[in-house]
């Protein structure tokens, strides 16, 4: 018995895992995040929008290269409850044939890309990515082995490792003069020091062991999967396409500025959740109890952070885009307003949706995702010629159809109520609302030091939203209060006992 087990004897042993999870995984996302943001901001003031507009082309197909490269067999591996040494290296070899198929599917299409936005310089950028789907590729395995037995401790030391010594490759290029090359430089080395980390902190290695039967037994959820990850990747991307197509390089890269700054706070916390949630959901499918009772807090403390952070996020967009990225980039403010409502309800899609992949139903989940891109390619194409803020605004109306679409299977399977859910999340909604007019009044006061307003709206809104959660006694304010103390003693604890 372990001194944590001494000290906790009655915790249940689940929820302690996903507690640990849950705090490393917000660990490695505000790491990672943070560093990443940093990096970015510094390339974002030497470079040019265009440039970032340049790179922001190739991304729908180097991200649906990369959903292609595992076809699924990772989430069915985490999914899968008695996974075999033979499944691992099953998927292990299928993932690397994926590499080298994708890697040279890029290389070979990179002047039909170029030719479809008209800019010749993209050949040899979409080649020289091309080489990372294969980087990929080796190490997914491990990461896949990691994810799922919760363990973001080493994830996070791996992701904070490899983004310090590639950013500092990518921002001595910029400084440099190597222009969008420096973008290219910061990515493919991020790729060469997470698979030389991974292959170090994971002790996995694999053997010559391959089964076609076990890929098979796999493949009926992990099929579903892949064609889930493509619609959804290329359908995330669908709008920067267009945008590189219809528009000028330089908008895609205010687009594309936007999105990465609204995508903070959403991935961080849609992120860390989903990442730790879907292993432990999986664990736990057949008790709809215990997923109905794991969903109602998840969506309730998620809700709690996402809403008052996006709209905040679209009170202070201004001043935190010249701040941050200089006037130059001032065009994507009222793009990063637009792409907040989007904010409201794109992590509460996911954790939804997690809950269909732990219990296995890769099928619905399909379906549900079939019509939801339908909805975008109408929102597209009634919106594309009026421009790109009411292109954005398509993009809102579609999340939010898609939530209560999401509401609706969730309500069926598990008995976690529609307008129970609404009901869990929308004082969050209510107070974050009331706390975003709040700090709108200081636009009305003549501050011309626009980071002296940021962080006058940042902290008075921060701390005006959890007054506002305390004086109306919002369950998840407490639940999440009382579990950050009860981890902290525990820490306490186990310190007094060595």
């Amino acid at each position: 018995m372990t001194k944590e087990d001494k000290l906790f004897p009655k915790q249940d042993k689940l929820k302690s895992k996903t507690l640990n999870g849950l705090l490393w995984a917000f660990f490695d996302a505000v790491g990672l995040q943070g560093i990443q943001f940093v990096i970015l901001l510094v390339l974002a003031r030497i470079l040019q929008p265009a440039e970032f507009g340049i790179i922001a082309m190739l991304t729908v197909f180097i991200s649906v290269a990369y959903s292609l490269i595992d076809s699924g067999y990772a989430s069915a591996l985490i999914q899968k409850k008695n996974s075999t040494f033979e499944d691992e290296n099953s998927v292990f070899y299928f993932t690397i044939f994926m590499g080298v198929i994708t890697t040279s599917l890029l290389w070979f299409s990179a002047p039909w890309i170029a030719s479809f936005y008209n800019e010749p310089s993209l050949t040899l950028l979409a080649r020289v990515l091309s080489i990372t789907l294969f980087i990929d590729s080796l190490g997914t395995i491990h990461y896949t082995l990691m994810k799922k037995a919760v363990d973001f401790k080493k994830l996070t030391k791996i992701s904070v490792i490899a983004s310090i010594f590639s950013g500092t490759i990518g921002i001595v290029m910029a400084f440099n003069d190597f222009g969008v090359w420096s973008l290219v430089g910061y990515t493919v080395s991020n790729k060469l020091f997470r698979l030389v980390l991974y292959w170090v902190f994971n002790r996995w290695r694999p053997r010559l062991i391959f089964s076609i039967s076990s890929l098979r037994s796999m493949f009926g959820y992990g099929s579903n999967i892949l064609f889930i990850g493509l619609l959804d990747t290329f359908f995330n991307h669908l709008y920067a396409l267009v945008i590189g197509k219809f528009f000028s390089a330089a908008d895609l890269g205010y687009y594309a500025r936007a999105k990465s700054l609204q995508q903070i706070p959403v991935q961080n916390i849609s992120g860390i959740v989903s990442r730790v949630t879907f292993p432990i959901f999986s664990k736990i499918q057949d008790d709809k109890i215990r997923l109905k009772r794991g969903l109602k807090k998840t969506i309730a403390s998620v809700a709690l952070i996402t809403f008052p952070m996006m709209i905040g996020l679209y009170v202070v967009s201004k001043p935190l885009i010249i701040f941050l990225l200089t006037s130059k980039w001032s065009p994507s403010v009222p793009y990063l307003q637009l792409l907040c409502g989007i904010g409201l309800t794109a992590p509460l899609n996911r954790i939804n949706l997690n809950i269909l992949k732990a219990i296995g139903l890769s099928d619905l989940l399909f379906r549900l995702e079939l019509f939801k891109k339908a909805l975008i390619v109408i929102a597209i194409l009634i919106t594309y010629q009026r421009g790109i803020k009411i292109m954005i605004i398509g993009q809102v109306v579609v999340y939010l159809l898609s939530y209560f679409l999401n509401l609706y299977y969730i309500s069926k399977l598990i008995g976690y109520h529609k307008f129970e859910q609404i009901k869990d999340i929308f004082p969050s909604f209510i107070l974050a609302s009331i706390m975003g007019f709040g700090i709108y009044l200081f636009t009305f006061i003549q501050i011309d030091n626009q980071f002296l307003l940021l962080i006058i709206q940042s902290i008075s809104g921060t701390v005006f939203y959890a007054l506002l959660c305390y004086v109306f006694k919002v369950p998840s304010f407490f639940e999440l209060f009382s579990i950050i103390k009860l981890k902290l003693q525990k820490i306490n604890a186990l310190k007094s006992k060595k």
